[in-house]
């Protein structure tokens, strides 16, 4: 159990929900870990903590629709309290963690354990994806029914594709009897194996084995056909290319049941990052041209892109201390996923509003979690960060224990001042 926060008065803040578009400066009182009431001048409550935050942005905690922890089996990368470290540095108060873990999550007893040790730290919400297939493995469909019941939000196989058509067929069609989505990372198992970058001539001129971009919209076209036959829902992982967006965006607009969202790297970075044989800069997927770069930048502008999403895949200094080729992929994505983004906004190609709509209330919808909006009576999860506020990422001074951060030595602005769960202080 943990004690009861003290009432808390934030003053002064700019207020932004994008839930519903709410935008103007005054205080929010925070009372018994709920959102008590906001708006202009609110006085002085006997007792509550005072928090000056002129000049400052009160938003809802954010809500990091994809990512990996570590915990279990990979504890030596990453724990659910290192990660709830580097979340709660970000703003982010509750993920949504892939199931791609030893043992995977194809168990209902693993899904409520995965719950309540987000609870037990006091400080952030994890809410479990289901495997989508017996240990993330491809072969056999997993116990949708039960797993749904026991509180999985959706169904994926993690960083791994729903190869064969006829089980991605069965997935969506089981799936749609309990009202779930399948997650699927886009990519075309057998024209990626073995790759190690984007197909082109940065590859070819590091001499690494490449990946066509092509793999991508081949397997967002085939899911898209299976949604249709199906009638069931498919989100897209992480989506790196113009190519596929375009197919994304055609299914919506025939009203098919696809959404998708994106990660920091595919909108800030290109394949130019690998250079040097920079190992923090090998992803899944790996990192685009630059005309893929402005497309993803694009669909986050028109509302193609549903989410912003940390896709946080941590590693230690042994998975990435090895030739390109060799290393793993994935980059360290939670103490990053505000800043990153809000260059977007500084940059002029997102406005403020639409920007943290993609890390809030947008993902929260989706995968219908019960966060990302500022509301009385709602669960004071809470960020409140200063926009212009300067500061450099550095690999090994990330907090968390993973520091694989493809974005190693970029200067951003916004820093976090501070993030509350449930009326809870939990940084700053």
């Amino acid at each position: 159990m943990h004690d009861t926060p003290p009432d808390t008065l934030i003053r002064g803040a700019r207020i932004v929900d994008p839930a519903t578009g709410h935008d103007a400066v005054g205080d929010l009182l925070v009372r018994d870990g709920v959102i008590a009431d906001f708006g202009a001048g609110l006085g002085r409550p006997d007792g509550a903590v005072m928090i000056d935050a002129a000049e400052q942005i009160l938003c809802p905690g954010l809500v990091d629709a994809r990512a990996s922890l570590g915990e279990p089996g990979y504890e030596y990368r990453e724990t659910i309290a290192t990660a709830a470290e580097a979340a709660n540095a970000a703003g982010i108060t509750t993920i949504a963690v892939l199931p791609d873990n030893i043992p995977a999550t194809d168990d209902p007893a693993l899904v409520r354990a995965l719950a309540g040790a987000g609870a037990a730290t006091g400080r952030l919400t994890i809410a479990p994806y289901g495997a989508a297939t017996r240990g993330c493995k491809g072969e056999m469909i997993a116990e949708y029914g039960l797993l749904r019941a026991a509180g999985a939000v959706a169904f994926s196989d993690g960083a791994r594709a729903i190869g064969p058509a006829g089980l991605m067929r069965r997935a969506l069609s089981y799936a749609r009897g309990f009202g779930a989505m399948i997650v699927q990372h886009p990519e075309e198992p057998s024209l990626a194996a073995g790759g190690a970058a984007t197909a082109g001539a940065r590859a070819t001129l590091m001499g690494l084995p490449g990946i066509p971009a092509c793999a991508e919209a081949m397997m967002v076209a085939r899911d898209i056909r299976l949604a249709e036959l199906t009638g069931g829902a498919v989100h897209f992982a992480h989506v790196s290319t113009g190519e596929a967006l375009d197919l994304i965006r055609g299914a919506k607009r025939r009203g098919l049941a696809i959404t998708c969202d994106t990660a920091p790297p595919y909108f800030d970075l290109n394949e130019n990052a690998i250079g040097d044989f920079r190992t923090y800069a090998k992803l899944s997927p790996p990192l685009r041209s630059e005309a893929d770069r402005l497309a993803v930048c694009a669909a986050l502008a028109d509302g193609t892109i549903d989410a912003v999403v940390s896709d946080h895949q941590p590693r230690d200094a042994d998975d990435k201390r090895l030739p390109f080729a060799e290393a793993a992929p994935g980059g360290a994505g939670l103490a990053t996923l505000l800043a990153i983004t809000l260059a977007q906004v500084q940059s002029g190609g997102l406005g403020l509003i639409a920007a943290l709509s993609l890390l809030t209330d947008r993902p929260a919808r989706l995968f219908g979690l019960e966060a990302g909006r500022i509301a009385r009576g709602a669960p004071a999860d809470l960020c409140l960060f200063a926009p212009e506020r300067p500061w450099r990422i550095e690999a090994g001074a990330l907090p968390g224990k993973a520091q694989n951060t493809p974005f190693d030595g970029r200067p951003v602005e916004g820093v976090v001042t501070g993030t509350w769960k449930a009326g809870r202080r939990v940084h700053g």
